[in-house]
């Protein structure tokens, strides 16, 4: 590595790591603001949130906004290098603007590198001790409660709940059915349904068994029933937040078993699947934007750029709100809607390097 490549990659690691750290500590700060008073009322100990809390907190938020960050920084420390006339001095010197873009491309593969490691693989692991203080002191503890749970488990087996309790793992007008085909074979109703946690199995109060076959049917009656079905507490409760507490290898497993049981959430975790990529790859467009727009002295100067950074940021984070928002409400594929947001930016990208100074 040439010394112009350690001084840019040593400017844009520095940059980065320094306005990230700026950036959490003012989110910290408003985030405390907020959530103190839930803090206090709740009894959560200062350990749990430092250690359980605000350590997980600035590795996830760190690294979704990362790119993000990455694309600041690289106008904030390039808009002065232009400034003071550095970036003329290396184009009239010799160096190529393709040479330049080498150390850009160094340091974007750094960080891009950790963002797909810790998203892939070890956020979702800190998430599950970030949600799990959340769920205790934080969320409206309502939200366990979940409301006509109408579902398929297996194919042709599905099973219908009028209201489930997440935290006591019981529901109220449990409904089973097995069709094949069109045809109804059998049907399994109970007042009542708990999870035995110990010995893996369903307790079903009041519960009737009816079986179909051909004209003959048979009924059966139980005060109380356990039964084994292929059916977890947590299949009942499935937010949108569990996927971020699966690595990437158990969400792809996990997406097949609810492709299997037809799950109407399973756009949800696709999304979630494709962003672990999408967002870490975006960091090589936006640092190609970055540098094309801030190698160009304006009248304006470092404010100027900044304020378009910004504006192309909010751009960026709105588009792909609305490919999720197709994707999750309509009928968008979500590795389109996940992956249209970085083909566009690519193109204006590409636009603002060939306009930019050689």
């Amino acid at each position: 590595m040439k010394i112009l490549d350690r001084y840019i990659v040593g400017k844009f690691l520095s940059t980065f790591f320094l306005t990230i750290a700026l950036i959490l500590m003012i989110a910290v700060v408003f985030d405390i603001s907020e959530k103190l008073e839930d803090f206090v009322s709740k009894g959560a100990s200062m350990r749990e949130i430092l250690l359980q809390h605000y350590a997980n907190f600035l590795v996830y938020y760190g690294n979704l906004f990362s790119s993000m960050i990455v694309f600041i920084a690289t106008i904030f420390f390039t808009s002065r290098m232009t400034a003071r006339s550095e970036i003329v001095a290396i184009l009239t010197g010799g160096v190529s603007f393709n040479r330049l873009l080498w150390p850009y491309f160094i340091a974007s593969t750094l960080i891009m590198t950790i963002s797909m490691l810790l998203g892939h693989f070890v956020i979702p692991k800190t998430n599950v001790q970030r949600l799990a203080f959340e769920w205790k002191y934080i969320l409206n503890k309502n939200v366990d409660r979940f409301q006509n749970i109408h579902k398929q488990i297996l194919p042709e087996h599905i099973i219908f709940l009028e209201s489930y309790n997440s935290e006591r793992q019981s529901g109220l007008y449990f409904s089973y059915e097995h069709f094949e085909g069109r045809e109804l074979k059998a049907r399994m109703q109970a007042d009542f349904i708990r999870y035995d946690s110990i010995h893996k199995r369903w307790r079903l109060d009041n519960a009737v068994i009816r079986t179909l076959d051909g004209d003959r049917e048979t009924l059966r009656t139980y005060k109380k029933l356990d039964t084994a079905l292929a059916l977890q507490p947590e299949d009942l409760s499935t937010l949108v937040y569990r996927a971020e507490m699966m690595t990437t290898p158990e969400l792809l497993r996990f997406i097949e078993l609810e492709k299997q049981r037809g799950s109407e959430t399973v756009d949800y975790f696709e999304l979630e699947r494709y962003k672990r990529t999408a967002w870490p790859i975006s960091t090589y467009i936006l640092v190609l934007i970055a540098l094309s727009l801030s190698s160009r002295k304006t009248r304006g100067g470092l404010g100027l750029n900044i304020a378009l950074g910004l504006a192309l940021c909010v751009s960026y984070i709105f588009f792909m709100q609305i490919s999720t928002t197709f994707a999750t409400k309509g009928d968008f594929p979500p590795l389109i809607a996940v992956w249209i947001p970085n083909f566009c930016f690519a193109i204006l990208a590409l636009y603002l390097y060939v306009r930019a100074p050689k």
